[in-house]
């Protein structure tokens, strides 16, 4: 069962239209956002509910992108999470824009998000909520990754992703991620 939402993203108003944090635009996105009150614990923020008998804990690290893992880590040891119980919510460069999927374990993709996850938690063994933004037609990811999302990709992430996306991460928090995993047949695209 998971019990920790991480979202990956950069702290700051600069980043916060950035690919590198479709993760926080979409956790703002979800309808049960307006609901959640926010603390600053762990190099993040964090949020919590009660869902059927288990404590669900919202996670957005504070620590950059990059360092994504010492945030994620500090929570999990506190709370005594195992690596399996913790599903990251992040851009995915290896994936078409306006895509989504599920998958549990499996290589980084040259996510140094994901390379802090693997370091601090001592395994890839976690869940995965992957949003495609595309990959570049050019060298420069570091810059692609911070850049702004395009007025007409805006509109497709509110319009059709997000809201497709957020029922399918409703569903995980009601019925457990193995369940969407095989209802989603690993992704969803537009």
């Amino acid at each position: 069962m998971i019990k920790l939402y991480a979202f990956l993203g950069n702290y700051g108003k600069e980043y916060s239209d950035n690919r590198h944090n479709v993760a926080w635009l979409f956790l703002e996105s979800l309808s049960l956002y307006p609901s959640l009150s926010w603390e600053r614990k762990f190099k993040g923020k964090v949020s919590s509910i009660e869902l059927a008998g288990e404590r669900r804990f919202f996670l957005k690290p504070e620590t950059y992108v990059n360092n994504s893992g010492e945030s994620i880590a500090e929570l999990c040891r506190f709370y005594r999470l195992k690596p399996e119980e913790v599903l990251a919510v992040h851009d995915e460069l290896e994936m078409g824009f306006g895509s989504f999927g599920f998958k549990f374990s499996g290589g980084l993709g040259g996510h140094n998000g994901l390379r802090s996850m693997e370091k601090h938690l001592g395994t890839r063994d976690f869940a995965r909520l992957r949003f495609g933004i595309g990959r570049p037609d050019h060298p420069d990811i570091a810059g692609y990754v911070l850049s702004g999302f395009k007025k007409e990709e805006r509109e497709i992430l509110a319009t059709s992703v997000f809201p497709k996306a957020g029922a399918a991460f409703l569903e995980c928090l009601d019925t457990g991620f193995e369940a969407v995993v095989d209802a989603c047949k690993k992704v969803i695209c537009r």
